[in-house]
């Protein structure tokens, strides 16, 4: 596999950050292969319930919706994103389930959440924590339209996984665990439980590599 340029690099870490494109939809269709076990993790840790309204923050293309509509009945899911070319292929990829009403997509500008206070029961979030411009604010705002009792699970790759990729550059914000506590101190969160996981995937010259993540689970008392 021939090596890729400083210039690549950096077109890829852009990629990540706001897919935009026909190399952003290649991007996110890559993205949500390798990143579905962490996914799957963020979805499973709602513990979803019958008729609950769900909100995630960054969801890319999306094609995670159907795993996320069968863990309940009548769920009913909206998504927010930063990128056009994402809001649009997700609503391309799940037209079906739009016209039945039961996901909505929608733009924001990666801090101002655009719904009132105590909309949703649960919200997730899964590897867009490096890029938020304003981290305090954001989870402050999620805190803002939780319902009281509401669960926000926040999944991220660990900074030392992180730190080491090629295309890791100064567009990301790493976090180790603690380094999340302290940002869940400064919020209207009370607290935070992270438990750390791994797992093995497909890097993208195909060899397995185990992947060091961390599951942040945060209720709004």
């Amino acid at each position: 596999m021939e090596e890729l340029s400083p210039e690549d690099l950096k077109a890829i870490e852009s990629q990540l950050g706001c897919p935009s494109g026909a190399k952003g939809i290649e991007m996110a269709s890559l993205m949500h292969e390798t990143n579905f076990g962490m996914t799957k993790c963020a979805i499973d840790a709602l513990a979803l319930k019958s008729n609950e309204q769900v909100l995630e923050l960054g969801h890319g293309n999306c094609a995670h919706l159907p795993y996320l509509l069968g863990k309940a009945e009548a769920l009913v899911y909206t998504g927010l994103e930063i990128s056009e070319t994402m809001s649009s292929e997700a609503k391309q990829k799940n037209q079906s389930h739009a016209e039945a009403k039961k996901a909505t997509f929608g733009l924001y500008n990666g801090t101002d959440i655009p719904f009132e206070g105590n909309t949703f029961r649960k919200v997730f979030t899964v590897n867009t924590l490096y890029f938020w411009a304003e981290p305090a604010k954001l989870l402050n705002e999620i805190h803002r339209v939780m319902k009281p009792e509401g669960i926000l699970t926040i999944v991220f790759a660990k900074k030392s996984f992180m730190k080491n990729l090629p295309f890791v550059g100064d567009k990301f914000t790493l976090y180790s665990p603690e380094d999340l506590s302290q940002l869940v101190a400064t919020s209207a969160f009370n607290s935070v439980d992270i438990t750390e996981h791994t797992e093995q995937v497909k890097s993208k010259s195909g060899e397995l590599v185990e992947r060091q993540f961390c599951l942040a689970k945060l209720i709004k008392a």
